[in-house]
This record gives structure tokens, C-alpha cells and sequence, in this order.
């Protein structure tokens, strides 16, 4: 990929939803929910304090995430459907 977020930017790839409910129905693609777990593909550089100073973000390449349902802005790099969003909208590192 060819692409860098700037400052305290991500990029993040949603991880595919599940296929099948609990009970063993198979959930057709037009009635799935947009997955709210991905895996981070790139990171910025980090944002900077009130004094200047680069801080560095928190989640690298590979993290496993978990973000809010209208988080980020979608984009398609390469043929892939990304995410572009604030590392502040990811609720968390999974695992």
C-alpha cells in the first residue's frame, strides 16, 4: 500500500462479520452489519502536546481494534475498502 496517515491518523481493514448466527442461520450479506473490529494496516505519525512535542500513538500495524459503528471514513486504496479515522474514535486493542 501506498498510503500514510498523517499525524494521529489510522488506517484500519474491517475484519469480515460472522456468517452464520448462534443458532446456525446463515445471515445473507444484505441484512449483515458492518463489522466493528478490524486490524490496523498503517499508522500516522502521532499528534503533538500543547508544548509542541510529538506524541506517539498508542496502536501499531497489526492491532486488532474495535471502533464505534459510524467511526472513520471509508475509502477504497489499491482495490481495498479501508478506514481512515482518529486513533481517539478506537475504543480499544483486542487480545
Amino acid at each position: 500500500m501506498k498510503f500514510r496517515p498523517l499525524h494521529d491518523r489510522v488506517v484500519v481493514r474491517r475484519l469480515d462479520g460472522e456468517e452464520k448466527t448462534k443458532g446456525g442461520i446463515i445471515i445473507p450479506e444484505t441484512a449483515k452489519e458492518k463489522p466493528q473490529e478490524g486490524e490496523v494496516i498503517a499508522v500516522g505519525s502521532g499528534a503533538r502536546d500543547e508544548a509542541g512535542k510529538l506524541v506517539a500513538l498508542d496502536v501499531k500495524k497489526g492491532d486488532r481494534v474495535l471502533f464505534g459503528k459510524w467511526s472513520g471514513t471509508e475509502v477504497k486504496i489499491d482495490g481495498q475498502d479501508l478506514l481512515i479515522m482518529k486513533e481517539s474514535d478506537i475504543m480499544g486493542v483486542v487480545g
